[in-house]
This record gives structure tokens, C-alpha cells and sequence, in this order.
């Protein structure tokens, strides 16, 4: 479990950094029209998108936190080259990323897990579970809590219907999960690229729209790691970015749309074409990483709503629909899951979640039954 232990280090130090942007940049917006700005449940979201901001350049933030973003890779990369692995008796694909905030990790995995189920795989997906209050392992099901499991476990058990677990330590999930189905011949991590203490025989690296930022790891920069890790996994995966980095890793494009509009208890359907040309008026909020990808897909259907970004994996303890008006009120999946365990929020016949459909290069699973083919020659299987 040193390696364990190791990784959550890091990861603890990670969220710390990010946290303490965060507040600093409630100290610096002293006069009113900034409060009002960071008032009620959209504060988080500002925040995060100011310094989303503020890592796209290097400019004088960046600079000034440069010799912390040293000494933190420094650490990172000692901490690594002691992480001793832990190699499961079944293959692991990994799919994670090296920027802090949100690539479309969770999208992409659903699509990997229907496409491998598709080519005869049966496999068991591991995460750590985002925001849950415990760090032993745990089974997820499609109606388990999501202040328990994590929002986005519980949308992979939903969507996917496969065995999930999550835990801090994911060895410790994995193992939970191969003994309660032992049938299962495949492990997929969500996330976990930095989780050194999980062998693994295939890496994905999911890049988003917002690309590498400045190139710079935490805090000068958006960065987990450097570019340079690009160039050590298997296949990189292009999630509505531009391939505008060097890496002479295999690239393989992910691309989505939206589909349907369902309401929380699957009674009622809409088209999204239908509700542009209905003439209602809709608002549309996103507890997302990249909330403005998904306004903008609603306008390329002519949906012009009021929009609300919420901060990436809001709780929805206080209902942010309660004050609104509109006629119809459009959310993700990922924020339907935990709206649907909230009574207020599911007894509002207003609130639709939108289909994010994701569909990934075939050529991407051929590549990944390849090299499981190689490593379970390697490991004399």
C-alpha cells in the first residue's frame, strides 16, 4: 500500500493547490459587483473558470507560481519512481488525463465499455468516486446514493450496466469488484493515470477542449504531469480539441452529440429540434467541468437558453431551479443522476436530462486489443 499512499500525496496536494487558487481569488475581488459576481451556487463555477482562464497563457500568475510548479513535478516524479505496482490477475485499461479539470474521461469510458462488450469483453470499471464521504471500497448500483459513490460512478453504472467499485485505493476497489464477479475479464479505470500503485497494460489519455492550457503543471499551469507523459502512453484520445501538440503518440478522435431530452423519470421524451421550435423558454444548467461545450451544443440545435454554469460535480443540496421560471429546464446526465435522489428537483416535471452520445474511433479498440494481446504474451498468458 505505499504506493497508495504515495498517490493520494499527490493527489491531496493537487486538490490543496487547486483550493487554495481558489480562495486567493476570493481575496482579490474585494468590491461589490465581484461579490455579486460569486454569490450563490455559481461562485465554485466562476472561480474555476477564472483560473481555467488565467492557465491558458503564461502570463504574471503563472510566472510568479513557476518555482512551486518545480518543486511540486519534482516531488511528483520522486514519489513515482518509488511506486512499487500492483498487477491484477485480469488486464487493466487505463483512461485518464494529465489536465486538473474535466476531459470527457467519463463519456469516453461509457463508449469504450459498450464497444468492448460488443466485442465479447466482460468488463468491470474502477473510479475513485469523486466527492464520496468514504475512502474504503465499494460496490456501485444504478440506484446507490451519490454522495456515497460519486457522481460520475454512479452514471457509468447507469449507463453501462457493468460491475463498478470505487475506492481512494483502486487496487482496493479492483479486488472488491473481481470477487463479488469473478466472471468479469477486464478491468477499465475511469481516471487513475497518476495512480502509479494500479499496473496497467493499457493507457489512454484523454485530451479536452481546453487542450494542455500553457503547457505548465500545477499551480503555475492546468497540469498533472508534463506534455512530455503524453509521449509515454498508448494512444492519446482527441475530445473536441484540435490536435495542436507535439506527441508522437497514436492519436484517435472521440466525437459526441446530443440526442433525446428525457425527463428525470423516463416518462416523457423530447427532441431537441422540437423544444427550439416550440417557442418556450428554456434554461439549461450544467454541474459539469466544461459547461460551456454543452451550451454551445444546445445552440447548434437553435436552443437559445438562459444558462447557469454550476461548478463541476455540484451536489444539488440547494435546488437552483426553485426561483427559475422557464418552461423548460435542461440538465446532463451526469447532474441527473444525483437530481433524480433529490424529491424537490424529480418531482419537476420541467427538468429534462440531455443524451451526451459519444462514439470513438474503431480503430482505437483494435488498437487496444493489440497491445493486450502483447502484454498478455509478456506475462506468459
Amino acid at each position: 500500500m505505499q504506493g497508495e499512499r504515495q498517490f493520494k500525496d499527490i493527489q491531496f496536494t493537487q486538490h490543496c493547490v487547486y483550493s487554495a487558487l481558489c480562495h486567493l481569488t476570493v481575496l482579490t475581488l474585494e468590491d461589490p459587483s465581484s461579490r455579486a459576481f460569486l454569490s450563490g451556487c455559481a461562485m465554485r463555477a466562476n472561480i474555476e473558470s477564472w483560473l481555467h482562464r488565467q492557465w491558458t497563457k503564461r502570463g504574471a500568475m503563472a510566472i510568479a507560481l513557476s518555482p512551486l510548479s518545480l518543486v511540486f513535478l519534482c516531488i511528483a516524479k520522486n514519489r513515482r519512481m518509488r511506486t512499487v505496482p500492483t498487477r491484477l490477475p485480469v488486464p487493466v485499461v487505463v483512461v485518464g488525463n494529465i489536465y486538473v479539470g474535466g476531459t470527457g474521461k467519463t463519456p469516453v469510458t461509457i463508449a469504450l465499455v459498450r464497444e468492448l462488450i460488443r466485442r465479447g469483453y466482460r468488463p468491470g470499471v474502477v473510479s475513485r468516486g469523486f466527492g464520496r464521504k468514504e475512502d474504503g471500497a465499494q460496490l456501485v448500483k444504478p440506484t446507490s446514493p451519490a454522495q456515497k459513490v460519486g457522481d460520475e460512478p454512479l452514471l457509468i453504472a447507469k449507463e453501462t450496466g457493468v460491475p463498478v467499485a470505487v475506492a481512494r485505493d483502486r487496487v482496493e476497489a479492483a479486488m472488491l469488484l473481481l470477487d463479488k464477479y469473478p466472471d468479469c475479464n477486464l478491468i477499465i479505470s475511469d481516471d487513475g493515470l497518476q495512480h502509479y500503485g494500479l499496473a496497467r497494460d493499457v493507457e489512454l489519455a484523454v485530451v479536452g477542449a481546453r487542450g494542455l492550457g500553457n503547457g505548465w503543471v500545477l499551480p503555475a499551469g492546468p497540469l498533472r504531469e508534463p506534455p512530455s507523459r503524453l509521449d509515454e502512453v498508448d494512444a492519446i484520445v482527441l475530445n473536441a480539441t484540435e490536435d495542436s501538440f507535439d506527441s508522437r503518440t497514436p492519436r484517435f478522435a472521440a466525437t459526441a452529440v446530443l440526442g433525446k431530452a428525457r425527463s428525470l423519470d423516463g416518462e416523457r421524451v423530447l427532441d431537441l429540434d422540437e423544444i427550439a421550435a416550440s417557442g418556450k423558454k428554456v434554461f439549461a444548467a450544467a454541474g459539469i467541468a466544461a459547461p460551456g461545450r454543452f451550451f454551445a451544443m444546445l445552440r447548434a440545435h437553435d436552443i437559445e437558453a438562459q444558462t447557469e454554469e454550476l461548478g463541476d460535480h455540484f451536489d444539488f443540496h440547494t435546488n437552483p431551479f426553485k426561483e427559475r421560471e422557464e418552461d423548460i429546464i435542461l440538465i446532463t446526465g451526469k447532474d441527473a443522476v444525483k437530481c433524480r435522489q433529490r424529491p424537490e428537483i424529480f418531482a419537476d416535471k420541467r427538468v429534462y436530462f440531455v443524451e451526451y452520445l459519444v462514439d470513438i474511433d474503431p480503430y482505437l479498440v483494435d488498437l487496444i486489443e493489440h497491445k493486450l494481446k502483447e502484454k498478455a504474451i509478456e506475462n506468459g498468458h
